[in-house]
């Protein structure tokens, strides 16, 4: 089994209900081609490097996926279609980090309070 970490990137006018279903989606369709989802983040609505077909901003989803390369070619050929998609990235690690969330603003916050000091 391959680990991988794919992160797509939803549009900025999607509601809360829409990424949800957006997760739900593209979980069934890990699970149905034998994957296996290890973990799930949802990173929230960040600012974009530009404009991607006319969007600021864009809502981060991001899966680490145990399974075989025909699970990431599965998932990529139904996000190539999905309009409610701006961009998806597969990258194949060698291990899996689920400690540290890169994004939680909890964190971030006691960071900056660690500088502070």
């Amino acid at each position: 089994m391959n680990l991988y970490e794919h992160t797509i990137i939803a549009r900025q006018d999607a509601s809360p209900s829409d990424i949800k279903l957006l997760t739900e989606k593209y979980s069934k369709i890990v699970e149905k081609n034998d994957g296996e989802i290890v973990k799930t983040e949802n990173w929230g609505l960040l600012n974009l490097s530009h404009l991607i077909k006319k969007n600021k901003k864009g809502s981060y989803i991001h899966f680490k996926i145990k399974g075989s390369g025909n699970v990431i070619s599965e998932l990529e050929k139904n996000e190539a279609i999905d309009k409610k998609l701006l961009r998806y990235l597969t990258v194949k690690v060698k291990e899996f980090d689920l400690e540290t969330n890169y994004f939680s603003k909890k964190e971030h916050i006691e960071k900056k309070e660690s500088i502070k000091n």
